[in-house]
């Protein structure tokens, strides 16, 4: 344990679709590494910095640094987050990298060029992050869209969404088909022919198109994720039809240091513990099944966080 860290004796790993893209290579890290960035469990060792800070052996924490898909990892004190009486350990490490996803793209990733009573598109909304995302965008006062798969629908309508696309599922698998339905008319036919102010997507491939033919003038397609493959490049032209603006974010990005990191988190565990947030843990696998926990999540089974339960 080096200087100001603790050890962190997990109880939860999240599994995240940024795992399976280190796996893969697609985000390539040096090998050999442990996988996950995402757990949760108690301080099982202190170093006398982070004593001085006040952390105690025996408290709960969740945290997001590489090597959670472990018993123990080694985490830098200024990474902790304390967990909230009545916030269970499961629901906590859900929010670190999901939450906090969620969290920024519906407050910061879009530069403010949505506003309160304005159209937002996000795809998935039926499992992972942007169940919340959908949440969210409905806290920040927007109007929103999503789109999920049949099978999905369920927990999808219980997200306070003003509209709801559901689309077939690809024939033989869980995750939608979005050649299904004509998105991009229907979006224009439920904003009257405005298009969206910011679109979230992090499908990727599938929806690129989609999300930008749905913009608004100057909106914004803020693109997050690759579930469906990489998002191929295009050329910036095609963006002046509306003058639209695209970015592509990471959670880094926006917890640059302790005091972003606690400040978006304290309004998640706020929310979380005044009732204004529901979080699904869809299924939990044990560590030693990791290889089926991917396999689920790339299948596009999940209806909400798929964990580790690390014994």
């Amino acid at each position: 344990m080096k200087p100001g860290q603790v050890i962190v004796k997990n109880q939860y790993a999240g599994i995240n679709f940024i795992d399976t893209y280190h796996r893969k290579g697609l985000y390539p890290r040096d090998l050999p590494f442990v996988g996950g960035q995402e757990g949760g469990g108690t301080v099982a060792a202190v170093s006398d910095e982070a004593a001085a800070q006040g952390i105690k052996i025996g408290d709960p924490v969740a945290y997001s640094v590489f090597g959670s898909y472990a018993q123990y990892t080694a985490v830098p004190a200024a990474k902790l987050l304390p967990v909230p009486d009545g916030v269970g350990l499961d629901v906590a490490t859900s929010c670190v990298v999901q939450g906090l996803t969620a969290h920024y793209l519906t407050t910061s990733a879009h530069a403010d060029l949505i506003k309160p009573g304005e159209w937002c598109l996000i795809h998935g909304v039926g499992g992972g992050t942007c169940q919340w995302a959908a949440q969210m965008a409905k806290l920040r006062g927007f109007k929103v869209i999503g789109t999920c798969a049949k099978g999905k629908s369920d927990i999808a309508r219980t997200l306070g969404c003003d509209e709801l696309i559901v689309l077939d599922e690809v024939p033989g698998a869980s995750y939608e088909d979005y050649e299904s339905v004509d998105i991009i008319s229907r979006v224009m036919e439920v904003t009257e022919g405005k298009g969206c102010k910011a679109v979230i997507d992090g499908i990727g491939k599938s929806t690129v198109d989609i999300s930008i033919n749905s913009l608004a003038h100057r909106g914004i397609f803020i693109s997050f994720g690759n579930a469906s493959g990489a998002v191929p490049a295009f050329p910036v032209l095609r963006l002046i039809g509306k003058s639209a603006y695209v970015t592509r974010p990471k959670l880094l990005d926006y917890t640059v240091d302790r005091a972003e990191l606690v400040s978006r988190a304290d309004e998640i565990f706020g929310w979380l513990k005044e009732g204004k947030l529901n979080v699904s843990v869809d299924c939990t696998f044990p560590l030693d099944e990791a290889a089926e926990g991917h396999l689920y999540l790339e299948a596009g089974k999940s209806k909400g966080k798929v964990l580790y339960h690390i014994e």
